[in-house]
Parts: C-alpha cells; structure tokens; sequence
C-alpha cells in the first residue's frame, strides 16, 4: 500500500520522537521519503534518536516541553529556518500513571491534563497558525488512548484523551476551509519500552490481559505506526475528525477493570 515516495519530500514533525511509537512513526516516515523533526524534553535521548535515524533518511531533532509556549515557539522558528514549512504534524508526546481516582492529587491530575490534553492543543494551534493555515495545507494525526468505554485506573488521561479527541472533531471542521485534515489514532496496550515503566505488579497482569483480547495479543508499535502513516497519506485524503482504533476489538467488548483491580491489590 505504501511507496518509498509516499511521503517524499515532506516535512513530519513527531513529538515524542525519541522512543517507542514515536520513533517507529519517524522511522517509517523517513523511509518512505519525509524529512523529519523530532522533539522532546530530554536533549540527550533525543541527540542519540536523532543518530539512530539518520540511517534511514534526514532527520532533525531538537528539545521541546509541549507544555511551554516559549519551548514551542523556539520549535516554530527552528521549522521555518530549516525548512520554511511543515506538512504533517504528530502530537504523540505525552504521559501518564496508573492510579485509582480517589488517590489522584491535584498535581497529578495537572501535570497529566497539562501534558496530555493542553499540550496538544498548543502544539495544533501554533503549528496551524504558523504553517498549515498561511499554507491552506496540512496534516494532523493525535495519538490518543482506548477511552472508547472509559479508563478505569486513569482517569486522567482519560479526561485529557477524551478532550483531544473532541478538539479533533472540532478543528477538522473549523480548519476544512484551508484544507487541513486532523485524526486521531486510539491505540490499545501496544508491546513498547513505556510499559517496563509500570509496576511489577501491573507487568504481571498482562499475560492475562493479552488473553482477555480478543486477537489475543498486544499491539505493537509497527501496528500503531502502520495506522499514523494511513491517515498523514493521501490515501485517507477524503477522511477527517475521526479516531481509529487500533487495539485488537479491545474497546469493543474487553473488560476494563483490570488495571484498576491490579491497583486495589496493590494497595
């Protein structure tokens, strides 16, 4: 389905490039012809990101905090110096913690909906107000997570992915007139280097969940990649303000409590 020229010649930033989905995201972009911009907060894993992928085409990287306007405006004149535009924007940056509601702090529920859901938001905008809008061009892909049923044992990202996924819709309208498409893509528990992350206890439970899939398995980030690239081609031109789900049928019928459940026994 894809060519080595899908993307040639256009400018991809991926945040939280650095690892896990979004560095397979910046790989496969990079091999199929864009040049590609990494960011996130950490210069060091970032700089040997950036070495690692320059093997497969030209790749810049530069630190940024979602969460700063001033960082983002650094990135925004960083984009136009090198190369005067943008194409197509990832917003995969982002984190999280398991935790039960009723033991969530306030700064815990700041720092994930800061990061998560007005990260994302200051990333869209400024990257549309400097790029896609003067362009009357642009792509737009939010990584967001399995809120289809809720999301028991995160109930703050739940809210900040719910937010993004409402902005999504709401921006592919707003912003049709300059022909700038915006997606989400919601994948489900994906086999990367954030889950040795969690807890032992949380690490244990997932033989159990990969059985309660309905595929069966994890997700890989290969899977989730595959997904971004479909919606940034112009494959999907006529698609737009909708989240795909790339989670094995999980949102449809897996039982939720599981984490939550991993979490009271912890407790």
């Amino acid at each position: 389905m894809f060519k080595e020229n899908t993307f040639k010649d256009k400018i991809v930033l991926v945040t939280g490039g650095r690892s896990g989905i979004g560095y397979q995201i910046a790989k496969d972009m990079l091999l199929m012809g864009a040049k590609v911009i990494i960011c996130s907060r950490k210069e060091e894993p970032l700089l040997k990101a950036q070495k690692e992928l320059s093997a497969f085409g030209e790749v810049s990287a530069t630190p940024c905090d979602i969460r700063q306007e001033e960082a983002i405006g650094k990135l925004v004149a960083f984009i136009k110096e090198k190369y005067n535009r943008l194409d197509i924007l990832i917003n995969n940056a982002g984190g999280q913690f398991p935790t039960l509601a009723e033991y969530t702090s306030n700064k815990g529920w700041d720092a994930v909906i800061n990061n998560n859901l007005n990260g994302t938001f200051y990333m869209t905008r400024d990257m549309a107000i400097n790029f896609f809008l003067p362009q009357q061009e642009g792509v737009i892909v939010n990584i967001i997570a399995d809120i289809h049923r809720g999301f028991p044992g995160m109930v703050h990202t739940g809210a900040a992915r719910a937010g993004v996924e409402n902005m999504t819709k709401t921006l592919a309208l707003e912003w049709s007139h300059a022909n700038i498409r915006i997606n989400c893509v919601a994948p489900g528990t994906i086999e990367s280097s954030g889950l040795s992350t969690y807890p032992q206890a949380i690490q244990d439970s997932f033989d159990e969940g990969k059985k309660a899939n309905p595929l069966q398995r994890f997700g890989t980030v290969e899977d989730i990649s595959n997904s971004v690239c479909f919606l940034s081609s112009p494959l999907s031109s006529y698609i737009s303000g909708i989240t795909m789900y790339v989670d094995g049928a999980a949102h449809l019928n897996t039982d939720k409590m599981g984490l939550p459940n991993v979490l009271k026994s912890m407790m």
